[in-house]
């Protein structure tokens, strides 16, 4: 199972994600830095595990108001080594292309800003740099319904983005996660939202979960390193069979 520690970034400093409500996000709080500054947010991240990718959200590009850029420019210079997931807001396959050229690194499609249900088919070449994030708040998909509805479609890995339960103590979406994994056996699904602890870990890869998308856990201490490490080591249920 692949661990992804998450940052969100709103004017260069880290905030704490809490049940999609961006507006409200204050600088984050963690047992594993002293401040809000993205790189000793990551640095204690990274402290804590070796771990090989980080998701990034840029809060402002989602919302138009700005990006985050100096700060993700920062982020690869300081860790060379460390894989970026980032969520840029992209709505077509221009803005798409566009920010891949920059060659910062993956690209995390959310359905949430997009306005072509075709976007991954029409990357073509590019599309294994994506990462599709299907988005939902409170049960309802977020975005043009064929971009869920198209599995065929699908790039290899796919996050299930439950924006409701991020930051929160109501666990991993597993029925919503055995719906999307239903027509697309073979894409690599990652959860994102709600992961508490490490049984949220081994609940998940007990349904064959590649992954899990975790921030607030993390930095409360809730998971430590050695079950991080027992996580990624373990198994999954599609390994197993």
């Amino acid at each position: 199972m692949e661990i992804v520690p998450v940052i969100d970034l709103k004017a260069g400093q880290v905030v704490h994600a809490q049940g999609g409500r961006r507006e409200a996000y204050a600088p984050v709080r963690s047992r594993l830095c002293a401040g809000s500054d993205p790189l000793d947010v990551v640095g204690g991240f990274l402290g804590l595990y070796p771990f090989a990718t980080l998701y990034v959200a840029d809060l402002d590009a989602i919302a138009g108001t700005g990006n985050n850029r100096p700060a993700l420019e920062r982020l690869r210079r300081a860790f060379p080594g460390l894989g970026l997931w980032v969520d840029s807001g992209v709505a077509d396959e221009a803005s798409a292309r566009a920010w891949l050229a920059q060659g910062l690194g993956d690209l995390v499609v959310g359905s949430e800003t997009q306005r072509d249900p075709d976007i991954i088919e029409r990357l073509g070449d590019v599309a294994e740099r994506a990462i599709l994030s299907l988005d939902f708040r409170h049960d309802r998909f977020l975005g043009p319904p064929g971009l869920r509805a198209e599995a065929r479609f699908w790039p290899s890995r796919v996050i299930v983005m439950t924006l409701g339960r991020v930051g929160s103590d109501r666990g991993p979406d597993l029925d919503l996660l055995a719906q999307i994994q239903a027509p697309a056996p073979a894409v690599r699904l990652f959860a994102a939202g709600g992961v508490r602890d490490a049984g949220d870990l081994t609940r998940l890869a007990g349904r064959g979960v590649a992954g899990a998308l975790v921030a607030t856990a993390l930095h409360l201490g809730r998971i430590d390193g050695a079950e991080i490490a027992a996580a990624v080591a373990a198994p999954s249920r599609r390994e197993a069979s």
